[in-house]
């Protein structure tokens, strides 16, 4: 291992994750990030049957008497719930904050038709500044945006006597659900600049250049394959959250789409048209046949109102001044990273 923290600090902002093994922030501390299961040993599905039935086939490998899941109410997590036994219970963060997102509602109805006990764990501010620290040595990186939700809905369902945590957040991936990325054909550039989350320049006096990551999904000269990196960079991060949170507290995890994988390609056409995730809609369908599904709103945390009077990071790494112009998101990668490198440094 090669300690380059220039590099994961940019890796980090870019992709929310440190994107190389070989590189650490420091010497002797390891970055843990969420492992891929290999596509050779993903179940192919062709329509919804199949996926309700490598969904049994997955869980089957577990003892369910002990589950819990984290339900936020939308498609994936719901369909999910349906397979649990009678009496598991079923966990829904709410943060606390005038812009956040409400998922409670949608979440107890689904619980009340899987006879599931329904939960909610209330997230503040505090609580994510109080998590942060054991969360990022754990990881051995900054934390994931979203992994202290996650954290706190873990080691609750833990102390409630869970030691398997369910949850769905490779749906998005596996079934074309990210709409906003697949809207269009992009080009590298354009991907570039779509895919990053935040420019390592506007923010760091030594910003490196992490572009070699997009350059393996380069295509010609001015493509990219945009579903392939989805599926094989977007996601480390996106289930990272979770998975990290979980192993945090010591409870075994799973997530039965990442097992998963559509037998065609995506249906670009129809996932442009509004028709996202559409085999997934279909069990949905299947499964709740008398509820309308609800589009799940991303990033259900209020980082703008949390955010909003922090005036920035004041360690050298980073430029004066540099959250100004940033949005909440953002805001809350650079304190992360700066949390980060104040436990390690």
């Amino acid at each position: 291992m090669k300690a380059d923290k220039n590099w994961c600090m940019s890796s980090y902002l870019t992709f929310r994750y440190v994107a190389k093994k070989n590189l650490v922030f420091k010497t002797g501390l390891l970055h843990k990030e969420h492992e891929l299961i290999a596509d050779s040993d993903k179940f192919k599905c062709k329509d919804a049957d199949e996926i309700d039935f490598y969904i049994k086939k997955v869980l089957n490998e577990y003892d369910l008497s002990k589950s819990a899941i984290f339900l936020s109410g939308g498609m994936d997590s719901s369909i999910l719930a349906s397979y649990l036994p009678k009496g598991a219970r079923a966990y829904t963060s709410k943060c606390v904050g005038q812009s956040a997102v409400d998922e409670t509602e949608r979440a107890k109805e689904i619980c009340d038709i899987c006879g599931l006990k329904h939960i909610i764990v209330d997230v503040s501010w505090n609580d994510y500044v109080d998590s942060m620290s054991d969360l990022a040595l754990h990881d051995g990186s900054p934390i994931i945006p979203n992994e202290p939700q996650a954290y706190m809905m873990a080691k609750r369902a833990v102390r409630d006597g869970a030691t398997l945590l369910i949850y769905g957040d490779c749906a998005d991936t596996e079934f074309g659900g990210m709409n906003k990325m697949l809207e269009r054909d992009w080009t590298f550039d354009e991907w570039i600049k779509r895919f990053t989350f935040l420019e390592p320049e506007k923010v760091l006096k030594k910003p490196a250049n992490v572009n070699e990551i997009y350059e393996h999904y380069r295509v010609g000269s001015d493509n990219v394959n945009f579903i392939d990196f989805i599926r094989q960079i977007y996601v480390i991060s996106a289930s990272g959250a979770s998975s990290n949170a979980i192993r945090a507290v010591g409870a075994k995890h799973v997530d039965p789409y990442e097992h998963l994988k559509m037998e065609s390609k995506f249906d670009l056409k129809r996932i442009r048209s509004g028709d996202t995730k559409y085999l997934i809609r279909d069990l949905f369908k299947m499964k709740y046949p008398q509820l309308p599904i609800l589009e799940k709103l991303p990033m259900s945390r209020p980082a703008e109102e949390w955010l909003k009077d922090w005036s920035g990071p004041k360690r050298d790494e980073f430029l004066p001044n540099c959250v100004e112009k940033l949005t909440g998101e953002q805001k809350l990668l650079v304190y992360s990273l700066e949390r980060f490198l104040d436990l390690i440094e």
